[in-house]
Order: structure tokens, then C-alpha cells, then sequence
């Protein structure tokens, strides 16, 4: 591809194109909705990108990275960057010397979440700077940008993208390149030892840069003014952006790129050029605020649009303070486990036995619905094993022992290894039953591998780390691996028995994903191949 093609990308797609345009010598991540493909298709032109355990780690590994003077890019979904919020924090005092990229897609209207929290709080939190593409086109420049912002101030720098850019396709002109640096390591121990010695002047030094960037935006071009009708003004970033151009295409626009630090003498002089200023953005009232906190007269949105998605019929009703109750919208056909899958059967024993269901975050968090109705909780990855321990401490005996954790494979690898070891740590009188549903890959974000799997982001063979092993070497003596499709009534008797059995258990229930068997045996079949070479 020249750079001066026209082609019609994904936002994803386009953060992936830029990275490799920007020579990012590594690409680490979590898969999760919607950021799952920026790695994906930025493996698949060549770069080096890999899967890790958690995003609390491709955040460290990237950091790393960005130590030795490499250029680095990490993603995850918004809540990921709660995983990765305490190097996050830290590594704005330590700054970088390569460039660090962190990509948090956010999720409003919760189309694949259990939350719709608004990350550009984390911006402002932490003290890094962030940009907020609108299309794929801004999606591709924003990331050059972010590297070249990275470099110069030595600072992480948050692309916030949103489902909406992320998986809509628009026309790039990619065009744009910048030569990797080679990385080299030095010494820098002040700078990146954060003891309270060092921590307090990197703070110091933090606040100087981000108040550097400050004044560097307001000219940066990174906003941008459409001349409009003066009666209205409205200042607006991201995909809200789209929206109001068309919602409304005869105002007047202050269109925000950099949405921290804000450009706040740029918003002070359209605000005062126009007759009426309003702010339109989708979820917190984080623009309004800062404008307002700032000094500046802006008016926002009616708290019942902080919900969900934008789209051009929302913001009109926004404009005309329209506050009446929104149409419902059409009722969608209900998500279910796939016909086959390996956890309907699981979930129709834990149904029959009425156990008290401590889930997790996965495609068998379906169990929770209709004909199953078979769990109780579900908070955040690996949140599972800690809430059943919970229960179990505290529940009569009786109630106790009808308690059982119920976590996924890649969730397990995620976050439950602490939950194991706070099992055997600080055991329940009544012991407890881990449930791991094993079906061989990160099926809800689409077929990722990950450590459990033995195979890496671009499926060759690599350590596969054994969830068994793992529990027999933490003192577990109670392990069991069943395939409870191929033998239901075999895993009920087990089930019931570990649940009555006052002991520590961890049941592994294998058996591949429908969805992955073909390709997994594909995988397979190839590394044989190889090995036998």
C-alpha cells in the first residue's frame, strides 16, 4: 500500500496501520471488546504482538519496552485499564524514552460490559496526556501524533477510543512515517526507582510536562474550529463529533482532539464568539466540568442522556432540551450458549443441584439466563473465586456447602491465580469448589489464544501453563479434569460430593469451544508437522 492510497478502514484497523508505520517494536494486550483487533491485525502486517496474562502486564511489558528506547503499543477494553491502573499511575512519574501508547477503548451502552465507566477520568487521574479520534482517519493520525507527543514530553499517552470508531469503517488517506529508534538502554535510577526519594520531584516533574502540554495544545492543530451559525456553539470530541455535524450542520464547532490537558484558552475564545455554548459528549459530564472548573459558560446535557450511546436523533433532543422518556429500543433476539456448547451442560447440573453460583466474565456468563439461571454473581475477571470464598466464610454451614466458583479458562490465567491462592491461604471451614471451564481459547472476544492454550497471539507453539499442575503445586490435593458433556452424570456425582466434602477442590471441565475445534486441530496438526521436520 502507497502512503497516499485511499482505503476503507476500521478505527482498529487504522491504530494497527500507524503503529507499523511508526515502527512499534512491540504490541502487547488483553483481548477484549472493542479494542480485540488492533493486535490481532497488527500481528498480521508483521509487527510483533502477543497476548499476556492480563492487561496489568502487556502495560508492564510494553513500559519495558518503552525503558530500552523502543516505541511500544498496549490495548485493552476500559475496564482493562482498572487491571492496568498501578503502573499506569506510576509509570507517568517515571516517563519513557521510546514512546508508550496505551489504547483504552471504551464501551458505551455496555454492548459487551458489565460497566459503562467513562476513561477519560483515568486521564486526569493519572496525569497523562489523552487524544480522542472521531473516525479511522483520526484514529491513524492521532496515534502518530500520540508517539510524537510520547517522545518529546517522555510521558504515556492514552488514545481513548470508543465501539462506535473502533468497528465503524471510514476512507484513510494513511499517509505518514516515522523511523523506528534503535533501542538502547541507560541508566536512570532516580527517574525510574519510585521510592518516596525519587517519587516526589518525578511528581514535580510530572506537573511541569503536563503543564507544558497544556500550552502546547492550544496551537497544537489538534482542535479544530468549523465557523458556523454564532447563535450555537458546541464543543464536542470523539464519535460525538460525527453526530453533531450532522445533527446540527449550521453550527458554529469547536471540535477537541487533545481532551487533556484542554486547550482551555481556545474553548474560553469560541465560547465567548457565540451566542449560546453547549457541550455535547457521551457519558460523564467531563468536558462541562473542566470547562466550568475553567471559568468558562457552558451548558450540557440533561443527566438521562449520560446513558448509553449517541446517535444524531440523541443529540437533536439534547439541542431542543427534549427530556421526555426515549422510545425503548426494538428488543433484540436473546444471547444464549451455543447449541453443543460444553457449558450448557455444566450449567444444567449446577441448576439441578441449586448450588450458589459465584461467575465470571465470559461467553458462560450466559448461564446466568434462562433455561439455567445458574448464577448469583458476576463483578469482574476473576472476581469469582474471591466472591465464593466470601460466602463460604460467612454463610451457615448448610448454605456453605451449596457455594461453588465458576471461571473460565483465559479468566483463570486473567486474574483467579491470586483467588487460588487466597483459597488455600485462608481456607472455609467447609472447604470449596473451584469450577474452571475449560473450552480452549478466549471464545467471547472472538477465538484468542492465551497462556492456557500453548499457543501465542499468532498460534505457534509456545509453554502452556497447566491449571492442574498449578493447583497441585499450591497444596490442592483434590484435582479433578472431566469432560462432563461426554459423561453428565459422572461430573454431577463429582460435583456433589466435592460440594459435600468440607475440602479444597479445583474441577477443570475440558472440552474445546465448537466454534474452535476445527481450527485448534488445525494448530495442532501444524505443529506436528513442524516438529516432525
Amino acid at each position: 500500500m502507497q502512503q497516499t492510497d485511499r482505503v476503507l478502514l476500521s478505527g482498529n484497523e487504522a491504530v494497527a496501520l500507524a503503529a507499523r508505520r511508526t515502527g512499534m517494536a512491540l504490541g502487547s494486550g488483553y483481548p477484549g471488546t472493542p479494542s480485540t483487533e488492533i493486535l490481532e491485525d497488527f500481528g498480521g502486517m508483521g509487527g510483533r504482538a502477543q497476548w499476556s496474562p492480563n492487561e496489568k502486564v502487556a502495560l508492564e511489558v510494553a513500559l519495558g519496552a518503552a525503558f530500552g528506547g523502543a516505541r511500544a503499543l498496549v490495548t485493552m477494553k476500559h475496564v482493562g485499564l482498572n487491571v492496568a491502573a498501578d503502573p499506569l499511575f506510576t509509570a507517568a512519574y517515571t516517563g519513557v524514552v521510546g514512546a508508550l501508547i496505551v489504547v483504552s477503548a471504551d464501551d458505551p451502552g455496555m454492548a459487551s460490559s458489565q460497566n459503562e465507566q467513562d476513561n477519560r477520568r483515568y486521564a486526569v487521574a493519572a496525569a497523562v496526556p489523552m487524544l480522542e479520534p472521531s473516525d479511522s482517519q483520526e484514529a491513524f493520525d492521532f496515534t502518530l501524533r500520540a508517539v510524537e507527543i510520547s517522545e518529546k514530553w517522555k510521558i504515556p499517552v492514552i488514545l481513548r477510543m470508543t465501539t462506535r470508531v473502533c468497528h465503524s469503517k471510514t476512507v484513510v488517506r494513511p499517509v505518514g512515517e516515522m523511523p523506528a529508534p534503535a533501542p538502547r538502554f541507560e541508566h536512570d535510577i532516580a527517574g525510574r526507582v519510585m521510592i518516596p526519594a525519587h517519587a516526589r520531584p518525578a511528581h514535580r516533574r510530572l506537573r511541569e510536562k503536563i503543564a507544558q502540554i497544556a500550552a502546547w495544545n492550544e496551537t497544537s492543530g489538534l482542535h479544530r474550529v468549523i465557523d458556523g451559525d454564532r447563535s450555537l456553539g458546541i464543543i464536542t470530541s470523539g464519535i460525538s463529533y460525527v453526530h453533531v455535524r450532522e445533527a446540527v450542520p449550521q453550527a458554529s464547532v469547536l471540535k477537541l482532539g487533545m481532551t487533556y490537558p484542554l486547550p482551555m484558552e481556545a474553548a474560553r475564545k469560541f465560547a465567548a464568539g457565540v451566542d449560546r455554548c453547549t457541550v455535547i459528549e457521551e457519558g460523564d459530564p467531563y468536558l462541562v466540568e473542566s470547562l466550568r472548573a475553567g471559568g468558562i459558560e457552558v451548558t450540557g446535557k440533561p443527566d438521562m442522556y449520560r446513558f448509553g450511546e449517541f446517535n444524531v436523533g440523541r443529540v437533536r433532543r439534547i439541542l431542543a432540551g427534549d427530556t421526555t422518556p426515549e422510545p425503548a429500543p426494538p428488543r433484540g433476539k436473546p444471547p444464549a450458549l451455543c447449541l453443543g456448547c460444553p457449558h450448557r451442560t455444566v450449567f444444567g447440573v449446577l441448576s439441578k443441584l441449586k448450588c450458589i453460583v459465584a461467575g465470571d466474565i465470559g461467553c458462560y456468563t450466559l448461564g446466568v439466563l434462562p433455561p439455567y439461571q445458574a448464577m448469583d454473581s458476576c463483578v469482574c475477571m476473576g472476581a469469582s473465586i474471591g466472591v465464593g470464598l466470601g460466602l463460604r466464610q460467612v454463610l451457615p454451614p448448610e448454605q456453605a456447602r451449596q457455594v461453588v466458583s465458576v471461571i473460565g479458562d483465559s479468566t483463570f490465567v486473567h486474574s483467579g491465580i491470586t483467588g487460588l491462592v487466597e483459597m488455600v491461604y485462608n481456607p472455609p471451614p467447609t472447604g470449596h469448589v473451584v469450577l474452571i471451564l475449560d473450552n480452549g481459547t478466549t471464545a467471547m472476544t472472538g477465538l484468542q489464544e492465551h497462556p492456557g492454550t500453548g499457543r501465542t497471539l499468532t498460534h505457534e507453539t509456545t509453554g502452556r501453563v497447566s491449571y492442574e499442575d498449578l493447583a497441585r503445586s499450591l497444596g490442592i490435593r483434590n484435582v479433578h479434569v472431566v469432560d462432563a458433556t461426554k459423561d453428565e452424570s459422572a461430573f454431577e456425582k463429582l460435583l456433589s460430593d466435592s460440594l459435600s466434602a468440607d475440602e479444597l477442590t479445583l474441577i477443570v471441565a475440558r472440552r474445546p469451544c465448537l466454534l474452535a475445534t476445527a481450527r485448534i486441530k488445525a494448530y495442532e496438526q501444524a505443529a506436528s508437522a513442524g516438529t516432525r521436520k
